[in-house]
């Protein structure tokens, strides 16, 4: 199952959905509890200046709950290709892992 996580608002989740033509769930979470759970809201730089932000991350979790992967600074060009190297890697260690 793949979910993607942000702190946007779930109407502007369901229009970048629409427009990229996502085939998986967008969860909002606005008051950043998932975020924050998983080390994903930081202390981030940019132009000299430090801001709490979002750092884009992936996370690959195991059937059994437990995390058995994590990219973070994700750059979108490229990823899925990553994951899908890294997810058939698990399948083949473990077949009933995922």
């Amino acid at each position: 199952m793949i979910l993607g996580c942000s702190a946007d608002s779930v109407e502007t989740q369901a229009k970048f959905k629409a427009k990229q033509k996502l085939n998986f769930t967008l969860l909002s979470d606005s008051e950043f509890r998932a975020i924050e759970a998983y080390g994903a809201r930081r202390m981030k730089s940019f132009l000299g200046k430090t801001f709490l932000g979002i750092v884009r991350s992936t996370f690959l979790i195991g059937a059994d709950g437990n995390i058995l992967k994590i990219w973070e600074n994700v750059t979108p060009k490229g990823h899925a290709a990553q994951v899908l190297e890294a997810l058939g890697g698990v399948r083949a260690s473990s077949p009933t892992k995922i």
